[in-house]
């Protein structure tokens, strides 16, 4: 059974318990209340609503009768009277729009990874033998100076013998000249100062790692040739590490560089790592529809190792916005509506346009103003009461566009005009107008594109000022599954 049926068979049973306690004749059909004794606050012309009469007759402005407005009467064509004994029977909760506080946390599953800010690329200074690999292979870890290769770079025998030779001579400017080429050849200082301290020519040179991490690629062979900047290894320093963490693009603008955060891995039971964000990062995964965020750990002890998974909880900007409760919200699939709380005891179906979502609430950016009051318990019956009297939702674009309501029913075609339309239509139930022919003018022409006389319709009126137009026109389809197709102005 749907959720439609359930709300409206438990709506329903309120609405009989009511009457029944009311009136305990009613189940034995001797009714209290009959229309000639209901109270009459006054007639109307359900298609000219805001003109008034203080007596029966027929309309100055259709050829049919004035519809009397009881006092007891349960909607105003936009929204739905229920009694508050009933609401009191459901439980009934509202909530006021205001604004709030949206901050608070958020809680996401990041991964680690290397810092790539701390990552050393070891390269050929000239061109060399490799005479030697040390015991070392990709995802070791490696102190800082450890020893990677020695490699033999007969170029750099020249330069050292011009060195000690001129060395000899005792001339400053000359040995500074000469200390200066050797550097411009490439000879790391380490080995120009053995070569200052010794007197000996340097030939291997013992490539170390410039830091303690964990070899990501090592790329050199014993007995290769290498060239002038090749690469031989590279290096991933462990002193940091980064936690990347999926973001929704709609919770990006609430987060920012330096934001506490706090992280807890399964690997490390019992503890909670903190840090900052260090950078809310520009791109946004159009799959996912996430934005990365990049945290900083530190990793003192080396136990946090890259590709481990973390539950993060990030401390988002406190900022004010206008929210509701989320339980306030109906989601259709297709729009998002709340029930608004309008004075005794009435109720209107409304779209909104919501934005950021977080613990203490969800935030309003189209469609409520603050001070309004919305259902944030049992609205999905009073949608269904609502649907079930054929009131549509007010659209952001009708509140925009002073407030205007659709009022729909069935009709057919039987002449269209360059700017009107003659329609057989059915009643239009929250107007409490019967079925009956009349023309409507259209509030666009292009309304009118593709359709022909005779074609079934469903169309949605909106009055005004000028008396009922054509807002939507649905095209109905002779097989039940296909779907209708749709016209309605745009905004």
């Amino acid at each position: 059974m749907s959720l439609n049926r359930i709300a409206l068979a438990l709506l329903a049973s309120f609405m009989a318990s009511a009457a029944l306690a009311a009136d305990p004749h009613a189940a034995h059909g001797n009714s209290a209340a009959t229309k000639a004794e209901r109270e009459v606050l006054y007639w109307y012309d359900p298609m000219y609503p805001q003109q008034k009469f203080d007596k029966p007759g027929k309309s100055p402005f259709m050829d049919m009768d004035l519809v009397p407005r009881y006092a007891d009467e349960g909607g105003d064509g936009a929204s739905v009277r229920i009694d508050p004994s009933i609401t009191q029977n459901l439980g009934m909760r509202l909530a006021t729009v205001e604004r709030m506080a949206l901050g608070g946390e958020l809680d996401v599953v990041g991964t680690l990874q290397f810092n790539a800010r701390d990552l050393a690329v070891v390269q050929a200074r000239a061109e060399g033998f490799v005479e030697r690999i040390y015991p070392h292979a990709p995802e070791d870890v490696i102190a800082a100076g450890e020893p990677l290769v020695d490699l033999l770079v007969p170029a750099w025998s020249a330069p050292q013998q011009e060195y000690l030779a001129l060395r000899g001579l005792g001339e400053a400017e000359l040995l500074s000249a000469a200390r200066q080429r050797l550097r411009l050849a490439g000879l790391p200082a380490e080995m120009i100062a053995q070569l200052e301290k010794t007197g000996r020519l340097q030939s291997v040179w013992t490539v170390r790692s410039p830091l303690a991490g964990v070899i990501e690629t090592l790329e050199v062979r014993e007995g290769m040739t290498l060239s002038a900047g090749q690469t031989l290894a590279r290096i991933n320093a462990l002193a940091s590490v980064w936690l990347e963490v999926a973001v929704p693009e709609a919770e990006a603008s609430t987060l920012a560089s330096g934001q506490a955060v706090t992280a807890r891995l399964a690997a490390l039971p019992g503890r909670v790592l903190e840090g900052k964000i260090a950078a809310v990062l520009p791109q946004a995964n159009q799959d996912s529809r996430t934005v990365r965020v990049r945290v900083e750990l530190a990793n003192p002890e080396r136990q946090l190792r890259p590709g481990m998974t973390a539950q993060v909880r990030l401390r988002r900007d406190e900022g004010e916005a206008l929210a509701i409760p989320s339980e306030a919200v109906i989601r259709t699939g297709r729009r998002t509506l709340v029930m608004l709380a309008e004075d005794d005891g009435r109720f209107r179906p409304l779209e909104v346009k919501l934005g950021r979502e977080t613990r203490q609430g969800v935030e309003v950016l189209a469609g409520l103003k603050a001070g309004q009051r919305v259902v944030r318990s049992g609205q999905f019956l009073i949608d269904s009461e609502a649907s079930l009297r054929g009131i549509l939702a007010q659209s952001l674009e009708e509140s925009a566009s002073h407030g205007q309501t659709l009022h729909e029913a069935e009709a057919s075609i039987l002449a269209i005009e360059e700017n009107s339309l003659l329609l057989d239509h059915g009643p239009f139930e929250s107007l409490n107008m019967p079925g009956m022919i009349m023309g409507f003018p259209l509030a666009d022409s292009a309304l009118k594109q593709g359709l022909q006389v005779g074609d079934k319709v469903r169309v949605g009126v909106s009055l005004g000022d000028a008396g009922p137009t054509l807002m939507q026109i649905d095209k109905l389809s002779q097989d039940p599954h296909a779907e209708h197709e749709n016209r309605q102005v745009q905004p």
